[in-house]
């Protein structure tokens, strides 16, 4: 007999919307660190974290929009799994994540690196090709793929342990009020205690852990929400108040930083401001991204011709971004204009450009299997 909520088996064009407008995120995300917002980056035309208004852009796009990408990963995992089983679930994976890693690993990362070394005067091909053979590799937003690919694992490990059996219960609806509210503390007190350990901005495997507790929470949820397809029943009336709360919280981080901004490191460590941020970033997140899904499931969200080739194209436009916003921000260095200016132009220019890349290269035999 038909469940009468089936899980996820085909794309949603609400979902579909947000997935596309958090690519664009990500590479907005990534152009602000070039003009003066905070994080690690290939290269920079300002210095890290010189930018106020982009250091709190940044600062809110990671507190939700990883951590949503790892939401929808769960909620379509169940479905993907059922189908295939568990060793074409997995030899999937290897393909869609797996190859993409590798290509970022060996072949885009000497690029973009080779890109932000332009200042070294050796013709671009050389200085690409002596980094694939020899020069610094690694998986750079491609990090994402190398988690994605461990919570796959580590997902059809234990549904063969009967931990995720397949007609287990599942979320009907939202958790009540009280309840998300402990799971944000609760989730925010384990971020703030791997933090003393391992702060943000310290990479283990190529992995920053400080923010994994968020992750495999989402990614559970996603998996809780998946039989009921939950996401895509989420009103706007359930979600703004938390939108409400959210609003409050960013508000607060720059008078934190104004009043308590030596009071101790913000990445981790036993102090206030490290709490603080660790519980800040949950309840930003919770906001925002029900916020999104409420949105998504209006009935107005239709799939065209123009939301599906981006639709399509987003996966690709974020595995090629890095190169893309490398070589654009590059040119826009010669040019005379403010930091802003640019961070504008850039970040357009880099989403049309990803998404045609992207396209173009799905256009190639065989890489549509794999994009």
């Amino acid at each position: 007999m038909a469940s009468p909520h089936p899980t996820p088996t085909q794309r949603n064009a609400g979902i579909d919307l947000v997935r596309v407008l958090m690519t664009m995120l990500v590479i907005l995300h990534h152009t602000a660190i070039v003009y003066g917002g905070s994080g690690g980056w290939f290269w920079r035309q300002e210095p890290n974290a010189s930018n106020p208004l982009l250091v709190m852009f940044n600062a809110v796009n990671q507190s939700y929009f990883m951590g949503l990408f790892f939401l929808l990963a769960g909620y379509y995992t169940p479905a993907s799994f059922g189908r295939k089983g568990a060793g074409r679930y997995l030899a999937d994976r290897g393909i869609r994540l797996g190859l993409p890693l590798l290509a970022f690993f060996f072949v885009l990362f000497p690029l973009t690196v080779a890109i932000a070394d332009a200042v070294s005067g050796e013709d671009l091909l050389r200085r690409w090709g002596r980094g694939i053979m020899g020069g610094t590799h690694g998986p750079g937003p491609l990090w994402f793929a190398l988690a994605l690919l461990i919570f796959a694992h580590a997902y059809a490990l234990l549904r063969w342990a009967g931990a995720f059996p397949a007609s287990g219960r599942a979320a009907a609806a939202l958790p009540r009020p009280g309840t998300l509210l402990l799971a944000m503390l609760g989730i925010g007190l384990v971020a703030f205690a791997v933090r003393l350990v391992i702060p943000v901005g310290h990479e283990v495997l190529w992995l920053q852990l400080g923010y994994f507790p968020g992750y495999i929470l989402l990614f559970l949820a996603g998996i809780a929400a998946a039989p009921n397809r939950l996401l895509e029943r989420i009103g706007m009336r359930a979600a703004l108040p938390w939108l409400a709360v959210a609003v409050l919280a960013i508000v607060t981080l720059p008078v934190v930083i104004a009043l308590h901004g030596a009071a101790g490191g913000f990445e981790g460590g036993w102090n206030w401001n490290a709490l603080y941020y660790a519980l800040w970033e949950p309840f930003v997140a919770t906001g925002v991204i029900l916020t999104l899904f409420a949105w998504a499931a209006a009935p107005a969200r239709r799939s065209g011709p123009v939301a599906r080739w981006f639709a399509a194209n987003a996966f690709g436009a974020f595995i090629v971004h890095p190169p893309v916003v490398g070589a654009l921000s590059r040119w826009a260095a010669t040019i005379p204009a403010a930091p802003w200016i640019k961070f504008i132009g850039v970040s357009a220019a880099a989403c049309i450009c990803a998404f045609a890349l992207a396209s173009a290269l799905r256009a190639i035999p065989g890489v549509r299997r794999v994009l």
